[in-house]
């Protein structure tokens, strides 16, 4: 059966990675119909908008997307595509795994934990006004609905995916009746995951914890604010955005991207990484069920690296399309 999934494939260096990635889930077999659309930076220059309307109807129909990464004009009014996208199709969850890849010197062997962040509400409501010269004020929206949705989510891909533990992430001891209620709300999950672990832990006290033992985390569970700082620190720990995968689920869309920029200083060159997006297309295929062709894929990744193919910001000297074509062989033989 063929899926039928939109790519968006971006700006900058986007086009070169989306490239690299329709070639390797080419090369595991599965068959894929694209439903290509643009949006961002490039595109709002002709548009007057970073996203038209086809784009999000496109996403409406197909249910999935693959997005490269997608530049906001600077200073002229516009949304960021990913803050909208997320916002109209209540794209509620944010998933970003974080794990060491062999060939790749991290900061810690072996780092393997997953963040799964709110991305509906807190600051980045965008509630702001100013209450008088000189002082601006930003509310912070936590509601009951969005804690205990993502709660569940963190426990519903624990055990889906057989992991042990689900840490929330929190600063309850200040702010007790914002993230107090996602502790409450936490605990009232965790009642119905008896096989998960729950495990409590303050933000700043996590930031610690991830640059000595991160592990120990497993599975964190957090606010939109603490969940995308703390899943910057983990690409830092592993090697960068570079390589780093991730996702946004909703209950009826799910959209897979590169987390890093647009590298607009290389793009057309020829040396971009497309390992984040290429890792994206994984958790894509695992989604769409397709875990045999998921499978062969990270097989093949990880024996790319094994072997020491890796673009020069992972201080290799691998082309994109070097790259692409030992993956593509590798997953070949996978």
């Amino acid at each position: 059966m063929a899926h039928t999934i939109t790519l968006i494939p971006g700006d900058g260096i986007g086009p070169e990675v989306a490239d690299a990635t329709r070639r390797v889930l080419d090369a595991s077999g599965v068959k894929i119909e694209w439903d290509v659309q643009n949006a961002g930076a490039a595109v709002a220059e002709k548009r007057g908008t970073t996203l038209p309307d086809e784009v999000l109807a496109s996403i409406r129909r197909n249910k999935v997307a693959l997005k490269g990464p997608i530049g906001t004009p600077i200073g002229k009014g516009f949304r960021s595509v990913n803050v909208t996208l997320r916002q109209a199709l209540d794209l509620y969850a944010n998933v970003r795994p974080v794990r060491s890849l062999p060939g790749i010197e991290p900061r810690f062997e072996g780092t393997d934990i997953v963040i799964v962040r709110e991305n509906t509400e807190d600051l980045y409501a965008g509630l702001e006004l100013m209450i008088m010269p000189g002082v601006a004020q930003s509310i912070k929206l936590i509601t009951e609905r969005a804690c205990l949705r993502i709660c569940e989510y963190a426990f519903d891909y624990a055990e889906r995916m057989n992991r042990k533990r689900v840490s929330v992430v929190h600063k309850a001891n200040i702010m007790k009746l914002s993230d107090g209620l996602l502790l409450e709300c936490f605990r009232k999950v965790a009642l119905n995951h008896p096989r998960i672990e729950p495990n409590e832990v303050i933000v700043d006290a996590c930031a610690m914890q991830m640059v000595k033992n991160a592990n120990k985390l497993d599975v964190i569970v957090t606010e939109n604010l603490y969940g995308d700082i703390l899943s910057d620190l983990g690409a830092g720990l592993v090697g960068g955005l570079g390589i780093v995968p991730g996702a946004n689920i909703g209950l009826d869309a799910a959209v897979f991207e590169a987390v890093h920029g647009t590298a607009p200083d290389i793009a057309g060159k020829g040396i971009a990484n497309p390992t984040a997006l290429i890792q994206s297309a994984v958790m894509m295929l695992h989604h769409l069920g397709e875990h045999a062709a998921a499978q062969k894929i990270e097989n093949g990744l990880l024996a790319t690296f094994e072997r020491g193919t890796r673009t020069a910001d992972l201080g290799g000297t691998a082309t994109t399309d070097e790259l692409t074509r030992a993956v593509c062989e590798a997953v070949g033989r996978a």
